[in-house]
This record gives structure tokens, C-alpha cells and sequence, in this order.
């Protein structure tokens, strides 16, 4: 082989190549990202719709069925879902796999774009953003303040603390959790409204108008030019008393006779405990492309240097890291390469017997592996699980091909050739079985890089890094192999094994091995003269071991031990914040009984786990070594622990997933008519709670959560001008609230005014029965005639759906579970034996998702 003579003949060069291959890979691993998995992009979109005030069906008649009819027409989608949520639009449009991003957002913002001025004034601009897994916090910072005031804490915390840690490197973006922000409320008084005949729109007509800065112009004189800037903006809370509103018989309404202005908060909408303490938590999203442990390092020296400048009595510390699973797998997989490197070098030392072959064979090993970080870094990947998964895989096989090239030398020496003939020789002679070798290792695990499905997304770095290891080193043993055995003399010593302790053991083994061949010769000439029984046994144990298939069990991720737990339940539908933190407390101190947890971290309301009566608790454990239980085992005590605690529903207890379809059972009611989709969906859980090893089974048909219905009077209120808009409009903001501007502080910072009424106003249905409106009628004087809403509407208590699914354009229920105690694929195999024996109506079906699917794509 020519590249062979070259090294031979120019050992320097040989020489430099593979310090070439060790620099720059060296290099390169010292820049390489570290990430627990691959980065893969997925091409879904995410149109985020917000309707204030809206109840689940109008959000999905008014936004939600239009933005699928418009999206729907896009070619290369694999999957159209949605959810209507109370006030809140998301419609998620999943493409082929083969699809640009990129392509499939901008044809997305077109078809929008399009729609957009179709919608009412009331809705907001639609947000359309790609998926990426990277969105998720890297890391939660909590801040607590024994006895601080909680609207006093939030001012602090997004003031300072926040803007502090936006400006890590690496940060892309900081979102505050539980706090409450400064705000003006105008609680509009009922009476006074009805009393003045003023209308709620009329306060927020006012309150926009008289509250605010304007330029006029300028003024120009003799070298001089000065800007005219109308300052009519409130100074004080106060001041808002003295705005006029209307006039009536000559007289002013202020808008002090019309409501209380309060300096007040924002009403909590999400909470966030630490260790059973109420918190504030900021979680921080690192920007694309970033390192999630150099951002978290960069955070934690950014808390570090607050905590010594932040007021007595504020404390700012870590929530949650996700980096801490990232090093643990990382370490984890580093540890096992290393020993399995010693170990593979050891054993050559113990079959070859020779210091001299056993260096350089074992030079292969980390000239290959550090020359592969140059590969990985070249392609862009990162140093991830599997990538380092792959060159553990790698470390046997590399050290291959140089085993047999120096083998065969050796044996060209014993003949009596010199070194250099002996490496040209033995070379060449066994070049092209070396090479068939090399060549069907890269056609085993190359077409892993290329498989279909979410799985074969991850496994590409894997089956790349395995070919690129194993070509590298085929070069390295046609090279510095057979330079090193030309030059490195003193043949002699081969195969003496000396007196000390190691020569003797090295003696010894090498007897045992000599029995070892006699044995397997006599084997193997047994097997020459029986060939049609050795035949027929191969041909046994191949075709034999397909009904075993059936005995191993499938899954997307096997659950590592990485010392954190993720918790979620939730309270019955309608719960309030108050209530659901109560409950949370609860669920954190039954936790803290576990002597393994170290801390607990729990949000409501935020991230994916939205609505006030569902929580999520994030459980640190003491690290792998301080603890017997493992991580798997807790999970058992802990549902036990946490089934005591009454009026909760536990619907996840387990480690945090980093990647899949959510929840590993996953099926899909689909149809049009609900009561006919509550009745399947019905069957179906029942299917799926009598699984084995299926827990923590929901539906998202969740019982229905509590409303107040106002059906109209259509002729008795268009006989006294009231419409149907009207009312909505009157209605919208006194209920939802809405800002009419904002007010500058003493801080010099903007705060809301708000205008709506006070909660205790708000809370029953006769309460809203009162709600004054402004009829088109007016009296002699001009003024509008005021009209009570019981007079032209029933106003009752009623209830609705908490959320609406939908997908393929039908609507959908999602029965959704965990698996504890048996492997995923054989838990959705028994579901779908169950499913397929149901029988179901026409027009509707069932589909089944989840990480099982995701198998089962890539498997095919």
C-alpha cells in the first residue's frame, strides 16, 4: 500500500500526521459544546393566539378552527393539533421530518398574515414561533425574602436580579415566575356608573386620552430651535381622582366619583415555592446555538456576586440546574471510556505478552479517539451522550486493525526479515482484509446515522461518529503502526516473559490459552468433518431466537439516574391559586419526609403545565453515592406518600424528559360530537388503567370547569338599543381587565393602569346581573340611557369545557399515561390489543401517539 511505503520511508512525516490528528483534535474537544443529547432541529411551528376574556369555545370558533383552515392548505404536514384554552389560542403544526424549518415557519407567517385581518378587534396579534427543544429553562434561579412584601420582592427581582442575569453570555431569554407587578387599579363602582350614566368605555376612553405625553411641534427663533411637549401625564396615584369623565347638568364626574384608584399589584396568576417557602423564580432560556453548562456556570457566578450587594434578608440561590444531568451522563460516559481504553490495552499486554507490541497497537487508541473531536467538531456536532456513547462503542473496535497488522509483522520478523521488510510485508499481505474489516464495521453503523424518524434524528451523531472512529483508525494502523515496527528494534525480546511476578503470570496465561487452542482445534475438526450438523445448529439458534424477540421490551430513552425527580398533580377543575398552593405545600413537606430528597422547587401555573390547579414539583436528590435507594426505586414510596394527601391527583412522577412525545402512552379520541367523544374516551381509559404497568392515566376532557352564562334577550334588548357586541364590550373590561395606559413612577418606571372591578364584584352571577350599560337611546339632554343587564339577559351559573383539543380539524380527547415497572413497548402493545377490540361509532377513530410511536417510525 502506497500511503504505507510513504510512512515507512518518511517516519518523521508519519510522525507529524499523527500529532497533526492529536493537536487539532485536542483542540477541537476543547471547543466542542457539551449537551446531554444531540441538538436536532424539528420542523413545528407554534401559532400562539391570545383572546383576554375568551371561554374555551369561543377561543375555538373565533381563532382556532380559522387559523387551522389557513395553515391546512400548506404542503408537507404530517400533523395539525390545537388547544383552546380559556383566553389563549395554540395551534401546533407538526411537518414531515424532511421539511426546512425555516420554509415551513415563513409559509406559516404568510397564511397568517393573510388571515389576521379577519380576526375581531379583541384579538391579539397572533405569535408564531419554531419548536425547539432548547426553549426549555437551562436553569431556575429563586429568589426569597423573609418578611418583604411580595409586590416589594418583584419590583427587586425584575428590576435588578433579572436584568442582571439577561446580561449573562449566552442567555437568550429570562422570564419571571410568581411575581406581581406594580399597578394602578381603577375599580369602577356599579351604583355610580348606573347613577351618572357613564359607561365602562368611556373611563378607558378617558383614561387614554388625558394621560399622556404628546409632542407639538417646535419652535424656531434666532439660532435657537425648541420642542413643544404637552405633559398632561398623572404625577401621583391621587391625581387620577381629579380626572373629569363626563359632565352631567353642568357639573364635572370625576373619575374619582366613578371608582376607587388603588396602588396596587397585578393578581397572581402563578406561584412558585422553594422548600415549602414562597418565592420568586426566574427561568432562563439559553440563546440558540449556546452552551447549556457554560451558560449555567455564567448564571451561577452572576448570583453569586448579587447575593453580596442585595438588601439583608433577600436571597437569591439555584432552583433547578439542567446542566447537573448533563455533567452526571457526560461524566458517566467519559468514565466508561476510560476504562474500557485501560482495560482494552491491558488485555492486549496480557495476549501479546510485549511492552513494545502493546504500545504500538495501543497508540491507535487515543490517536483515533482524539482525532475523532476533530470529526465531531467539524460536522458541527457536540460532545453529547451519544456521541460519546459512540467512541465507548468504538474502543474495541479501533484497536482491531492495529492488533492484526502488528500481529502479522511480528510473524514476518520471526521468519528472519528485517523490520522494514517485515512492516512493508506484513502490511500488504493482510491490507485488504484489514480493509474489508474496516469497510463492513462503517456498513453496519453508517446507516444508523440515516435512519427515519425522531430516533434516527438523535442516533446521526451516533453512526457517524462510530464510522468516522473506525476509518481513522484503519489509518493510523496502515501508517504509524508499520512505521513504528520498522524502526523499533530488538526482536529478540518478543515472546520472553521474565521471572519477575508479571512474567510469570504472563507465562501462565499464555499455557492456559495454549490448552484454550488445543481445545478449539479439536472443536474445529469436529466441526470439518460434521458440517451439515454445524449447519443445522446455526440455522437452530438464528431462527430460535426470533420468538425471544417478544421477551425484550422496547422503549424511546432508558430512565438514568441523573438525582432529579419531576412531580406533577393537580386539584380539582376551577381550584384556585390559593387553594392549589395550599395543596402544594402539602405535596412538598410529604416529599421532604424522604431522607434521599435534598430540595423541592414547585411552580403553578407556568411553562406546559398551565392552569391554576396544576403544579409542578421539581425534586433534588442527595447525588447516587450518598444514598441506597436509586432513583427508580423512590418513585414507589412516593406515589404511595403522595395518594394520602386528599383532593390532589398525582399525573407524573419520574425523571424529566429530554426528549419525545411527551407522555409514552398517548391515544387520540377523534370526532366531532363531544357527548359521543366522552363516552369513547370513557372506554378507552378504562382500557388503559386495566393495563399493567400503565399509570398516572388522564384525560384532557377534564371535568368541566365553572362558568357564568349570559343568554340574551335578542328583541327586548334591540327594543332598547342595546346589541350583542355592546355587551361584550361593556363586559370584556370589567371582567378580564383592560389597560388603559400607564403611569410613570417615582422609579421612573411605567406601570399599568387597569380598569375593572373588584373581585369581590366579579365573583357571583348576580353580581354581573347588576352590570350597567349604555343604551344607543338617549334622553332629552342627550345623554345615554343606562340599561342593567338582568333587564335584557338571564344571567345563571353555568359550566363549560376547561380546555378544547383538537386535531386533524376534529375535535380531540387525549388519554395520556406514564409507565412504572415494565418496558414502554410492551405496555402500548397490550393497550393496543385492548383498543383494537373496541368498536366504535362511524366518523370517529383512534389514534395512538407517544413515545411508542416514535419507536415504532424508527423501527421501520
Amino acid at each position: 500500500m502506497w500511503f504505507t511505503r510513504i510512512s515507512i520511508d518518511n517516519p518523521v512525516f508519519a510522525t507529524m500526521m499523527m500529532a497533526a490528528l492529536l493537536v487539532l483534535g485536542l483542540f477541537s474537544y476543547n471547543r466542542l459544546p457539551v449537551e446531554q443529547f444531540p441538538d436536532v432541529t424539528f420542523p413545528v411551528v407554534v401559532i400562539s393566539t391570545d383572546y383576554p376574556g375568551a371561554s374555551p369555545e369561543n377561543v375555538e370558533e373565533e381563532v382556532t378552527r380559522k387559523v387551522e383552515e389557513s395553515v391546512n392548505t400548506i404542503s408537507g404536514i404530517n400533523t395539525l393539533s390545537s388547544r383552546s384554552y380559556e383566553g389563549l389560542s395554540v395551534v401546533i403544526v407538526q411537518f414531515d421530518l424532511s421539511v426546512d424549518p425555516k420554509s415551513a415557519a415563513q409559509d406559516v407567517r404568510e397564511k397568517i398574515a393573510v388571515l389576521r385581518p379577519g380576526f375581531r378587534a379583541e384579538i391579539k396579534e397572533p405569535k408564531i414561533s419554531r419548536f425547539n427543544p432548547d426553549d426549555s429553562p437551562v436553569v431556575s434561579v429563586a429568589v426569597t425574602g423573609s418578611g418583604r412584601p411580595l409586590r416589594e420582592l418583584t419590583t427587586l427581582t425584575d428590576q435588578v436580579i433579572k436584568k442582571r442575569l439577561e446580561n449573562v453570555g449566552g442567555v437568550g431569554r429570562a422570564t419571571l415566575v410568581g411575581g406581581v407587578k406594580r399597578e394602578i387599579k381603577v375599580y369602577l363602582y356599579l351604583d355610580a356608573l348606573e347613577a351618572h350614566r357613564v359607561g365602562a368605555d368611556q373611563v378607558i376612553r378617558t383614561l387614554q386620552n388625558e394621560n399622556q405625553e404628546l409632542p407639538a411641534g417646535s419652535v424656531v427663533t434666532t439660532g435657537q430651535e425648541k420642542i413643544v411637549q404637552i405633559r398632561a401625564r398623572m404625577n401621583t396615584p391621587a391625581d387620577f381622582r381629579n380626572l373629569i369623565v363626563v359632565r352631567r347638568g353642568g357639573k364635572a364626574v370625576t373619575l374619582g366619583q366613578l371608582a376607587e384608584i388603588v396602588d396596587a399589584q397585578q393578581e397572581e396568576e402563578s406561584a412558585a415555592l422553594i422548600n415549602g417557602e414562597r418565592a420568586l423564580s426566574i427561568d432562563i432560556v439559553k440563546a440558540q446555538g449556546e452552551n447549556t453548562i457554560g451558560v449555567v456556570d455564567g448564571v451561577r457566578r452572576a448570583v453569586a456576586d448579587m447575593q453580596r450587594l442585595l438588601p439583608p434578608g433577600v436571597k437569591v440561590e439555584i432552583a433547578r440546574d439542567a446542566s447537573t444531568g448533563i455533567r452526571n451522563s457526560v461524566a458517566d460516559v467519559k468514565k466508561t471510556l476510560l476504562e474500557g481504553a485501560l482495560l482494552t490495552i491491558a488485555i492486549v499486554f496480557l495476549f501479546l505478552a510485549s511492552w513494545r507490541s502493546t504500545v504500538i497497537t495501543g497508540l491507535t487508541l487515543p490517536i483515533a479517539l482524539i482525532g475523532s473531536f476533530l470529526f465531531i467538531y467539524s460536522f458541527g456536532f457536540t460532545l453529547n451522550v451519544l456521541t460519546l456513547m459512540a467512541l465507548s462503542l468504538s474502543v474495541g473496535l479501533l484497536i482491531d486493525d492495529a492488533i492484526v497488522v502488528r500481529e502479522n509483522i511480528v510473524r514476518h520478523m520471526a521468519m528472519g526479515k528485517d523490520h522494514r521488510t517485515a512492516a512493508l510485508e506484513g502490511t500488504r499481505e493482510i491490507g485488504l482484509a484489514v480493509l474489508a474489516t474496516t469497510f463492513s464495521i462503517v456498513a453496519v453503523f453508517l446507516p444508523v446515522g440515516f435512519m427515519g424518524g425522531i430516533i434516527g434524528r438523535f442516533f446521526h451523531q451516533f453512526g457517524l461518529t462510530v464510522a468516522a472512529a473506525v476509518l481513522i483508525s484503519m489509518f493510523v494502523s496502515f501508517t504509524l503502526d508499520p512505521m513504528l515496527s520498522s524502526i523499533w528494534h530488538d526482536p529478540e525480546a518478543e515472546g520472553r516473559f521474565g521471572r519477575g511476578p508479571l512474567g510469570r503470570t504472563l507465562a501462565w496465561f499464555h499455557r492456559l490459552m495454549e490448552h484454550t487452542s488445543s481445545d478449539y482445534e479439536r472443536l474445529l475438526a469436529w466441526s470439518l468433518d460434521h458440517r451439515k450438523s454445524v449447519l443445522v445448529l446455526a440455522l437452530l439458534a438464528f431462527f430460535g431466537s426470533f420468538p425471544l424477540l417478544k421477551f425484550i421490551g422496547t422503549e424511546f430513552v432508558p430512565e438514568p439516574d441523573l438525582s432529579e425527580l419531576q412531580v406533577q398533580f393537580k386539584t380539582p377543575v376551577g381550584s384556585s391559586l390559593e387553594l392549589t398552593t395550599a395543596k402544594m405545600r402539602q405535596v412538598e413537606a410529604a416529599l421532604r419526609e424522604f431522607p434521599e430528597i435534598r430540595q423541592t422547587y414547585a411552580t403553578i401555573n407556568t411553562g406546559l403545565v398551565q392552569g391554576k390547579h396544576r403544579a409542578n414539583v421539581f425534586v433534588q436528590l442527595v447525588p447516587r453515592r450518598e444514598r441506597v435507594r436509586s432513583q427508580g426505586m423512590l418513585t414507589r414510596p412516593m406515589r404511595e406518600r403522595l395518594a394520602q394527601i386528599a383532593g390532589i391527583e398525582v399525573t407524573q412522577i419520574g425523571a424529566f424528559r429530554a426528549v419525545s412525545s411527551g407522555k409514552p402512552l398517548q391515544v387520540s379520541v377523534l370526532g366531532q360530537d363531544r357527548d359521543v367523544l366522552e363516552s369513547i374516551s370513557r372506554e378507552v381509559l378504562a382500557a388503559a388503567r386495566a393495563v399493567p404497568g400503565a399509570v398516572d392515566i388522564e384525560s384532557s376532557n377534564e371535568a368541566a370547569k365553572p362558568q357564568i352564562s349570559v343568554n340574551l334577550r335578542r328583541e327586548l334588548a334591540s327594543d332598547l338599543g342595546i346589541g350583542v357586541g355592546q355587551v361584550a364590550t361593556t363586559m370584556r373590561p370589567l371582567l378580564a381587565g383592560q389597560a388603559a395606559g400607564n403611569w410613570r413612577a417615582e422609579d421612573d418606571q411605567f406601570y399599568d393602569v387597569q380598569v375593572r372591578l373588584n373581585r369581590t364584584n366579579r365573583a357571583r352571577a348576580e353580581d354581573l346581573a347588576r352590570i350597567p350599560l349604555a343604551s344607543t337611546q338617549t334622553d332629552a339632554h342627550g345623554v345615554p340611557k343606562m340599561v342593567m343587564l338582568r333587564d335584557i339577559a338571564v344571567v345563571e351559573a353555568a359550566s363549560g369545557a376547561q380546555q378544547i383539543n383538537r386535531k386533524e380539524q376534529l375535535r380531540e380527547v387525549l388519554i395520556s399515561g406514564n409507565v412504572f415497572d415494565r418496558p414502554a413497548g410492551d405496555v402500548s402493545n397490550d393497550l393496543q390489543t385492548r383498543l383494537d377490540a373496541m368498536v366504535l361509532p362511524p366518523g370517529y377513530r383512534l389514534s395512538v401517539g407517544g413515545s411508542s410511536k416514535d419507536i415504532r417510525e424508527s423501527m421501520n
